[in-house]
């Protein structure tokens, strides 16, 4: 019993002496904060100009780096996108370069069947293209030369170092041209097959290399659950994407068959494909309706009546059938999107412009998953 008096005496003892140390460190630890070099002026703004430089330089790197970047990034984010996909294949048992190569081969065998579909009316389109060309300014030049507004004649499109007979003569060159520029995108797309059969085989242990390179627990909960949540949203995304989206192609087809324009089932697979690219896809896809309307009827209320209608049809599907399919779950700022799809078509070009709503995607997800109010909530395991 003395033994144990003396020892509680002795913590009781210790205590006093433990706060005073405890203050004393605190206090010396105010005192280094007071005392810690405010940034003003002149500091800040040459710390905000070294953050400028950098970025500046590394979107040079980036614009430079195209020819590899390009397919390494539509790799990545294929193989993203097929995630879901690979974990339900790996949980039937298949190994994990078996799914990537079922996988990349799935993907391969669709773009080769819409690639063989394309083939014969780019061949054909090319080939009448001085034809196609001269009909579309005998057909849409008195058209605009009725609006005196405009102030466009004839003579608007033989003036200039590229006049409407220059086209036409360097018709051909520019098909070469063309040509020409097949056999890199040959190279980038073995590069991207290639970096897609990779990824896939290697995900989980990428994934395991990523989260494992946090020292901290919390740090790898958050990197698991950004993880998480980026395959959830990119794969739910553009399953519900592709599904609306091949409505779409249908009512088009249904829209150009009935318009009278030629190869409507082609005019379907092309909404199709252009709507994954907002903004710019219905647009350049309204105005080839058009064109193609004029170029086929007589009048203009009947040559614009399929531009039109899939105009009409496209609006009503992105502000009513897609929203009430994705709720607010998915919800994007259009700006943002708008914003992106313009950066990423200046620095990559169509690449670019196909990439720029994943990447935004990506980039909203892990801005919501780093939100205060999430990193403020119990930290679990995600799932």
């Amino acid at each position: 019993m003395l033994g144990i008096g003396e020892h509680t005496m002795h913590d009781m003892s210790a205590k006093p002496a433990e706060r005073r140390l405890l203050r004393a460190g605190l206090d010396l630890e105010k005192d280094l904060v007071e005392d810690a070099p405010r940034r003003r002026g002149l500091d800040l703004a040459s710390s905000w100009a070294v953050i400028g430089i950098f970025f500046i330089m590394a979107m040079g790197v980036v614009y430079l780096m195209a020819p590899i970047l390009i397919p390494l990034c539509l790799a990545v984010v294929t193989g993203l996108i097929f995630g879901v996909a690979a974990e339900k294949l790996n949980e039937f048992g298949i190994p994990p370069l078996p799914t990537a190569l079922l996988l990349a081969g799935a993907f391969g065998t669709g773009l080769f069947l819409v690639a063989g579909v394309l083939a014969d009316p780019i061949t054909q389109l090319a080939s009448n293209a001085p034809d196609l060309v001269r009909g579309a300014y005998d057909r849409i030049t008195p058209i605009f030369s009725r609006l005196g507004w405009l102030s466009i004649r004839p003579e608007t499109f033989q003036s200039g170092q590229m006049s409407m007979d220059k086209v036409l003569e360097n018709t051909g060159s520019i098909l070469s041209i063309v040509s020409a520029s097949l056999t890199p995108a040959l190279l980038q797309g073995m590069i991207f097959f290639a970096a897609l059969v990779l990824f896939l085989s290697a995900r989980l242990k990428l994934r395991q290399m990523i989260i494992m390179g946090f020292p901290r627990r919390s740090q790898r909960l958050t990197t698991i659950r950004i993880m998480n949540a980026i395959d959830s949203a990119l794969g739910y995304y553009f399953a519900t994407a592709a599904l609306v989206y091949c409505g779409l192609g249908v009512v088009t087809t249904l829209i150009t068959w009935g318009g009278g324009l030629a190869m409507p089932a082609l005019w379907g697979l092309f909404a199709f494909i252009s709507s994954f690219v907002p903004f710019l896809g219905v647009t350049l896809m309204t105005i080839a309706l058009a064109t193609a309307g004029l170029l086929t009827h007589e009048t203009i209320m009947m040559g614009l009546l399929p531009a039109l209608a899939f105009f009409v049809v496209h609006l009503a599907m992105e502000n009513l059938v897609m929203p009430a399919v994705m709720g607010k779950r998915m919800e994007v700022n259009a700006f943002i999107i708008f914003t992106a799809i313009i950066f990423w078509t200046w620095m990559w070009g169509a690449a670019g412009a196909m990439l720029a709503l994943p990447l935004t995607i990506i980039g909203m997800t892990i801005a919501d998953e780093l939100r205060p109010a999430k990193r403020k909530a119990k930290r679990t395991l995600p799932g």
